[in-house]
């Protein structure tokens, strides 16, 4: 049976399967474990504040959290809502893409494999959440044409950054959707 997180108070709800979450879950600790094991075997040359090595694995690794973070693996550290940021996540996506495109040939079997299972899993994730968004966000149109008025950010049907422009505007569901 799905796991139902709400986003935001009474409004509607965003359906987040438990699958999802522990599939992400997952993917995190799959890739802890690389970098764990690549930290052992590196002839005790890093230590803890220093940055990973600049090396494929990292940057592939480092799009995947962009897009992570874009698709709402992430909740927003002060307020704790999910920030879903599609547009972000797309071209976060879009550069895997790229990358695996023009390197074709080019890698090792093990970095080819990690790059094409990395973006199926991220693809097939952006179809979902932005799926889940769009029917949020119909959800919340359909309540607005039913009555609900008003001005300023939070109002049904309202995306993108307040009147000051100096933050993103909350749908009443308590997703954040950026400009």
């Amino acid at each position: 049976m799905p796991d139902e997180a709400s986003i935001g108070g009474d409004g509607p709800r965003l359906h987040i399967d438990s699958d999802w979450k522990a599939q992400a879950q997952a993917e995190k600790e799959r890739l802890a474990e690389r970098e764990a094991a690549r930290g052992a075997s590196a002839a005790g040359g890093e230590t803890g504040g220093e940055l990973p090595p600049a090396d494929f694995r990292t940057l592939v690794a480092t799009l995947a959290s962009q897009a992570m973070m874009g698709l709402g693996a992430y909740g927003d550290p002060q307020t704790g809502r999910v920030v879903i940021d599609v547009v972000g996540a797309q071209f976060a996506i879009d550069l895997l893409g790229v990358l695996e495109e023009k390197t074709k040939g080019n890698l090792a079997p093990e970095e080819s494999a990690e790059l094409t299972e990395v973006l199926a899993h991220l693809r097939a994730r952006f179809v979902q959440i932005a799926r889940l968004v769009a029917t949020q966000m119909q959800r919340e149109q359909a309540g607005a044409a039913g009555g609900a008025t008003g001005e300023g950010p939070g109002v049904v049907g309202s995306i993108g950054r307040t009147p000051a422009g100096d933050a993103p505007a909350q749908r009443p569901s308590g997703l954040i959707i950026p400009d």
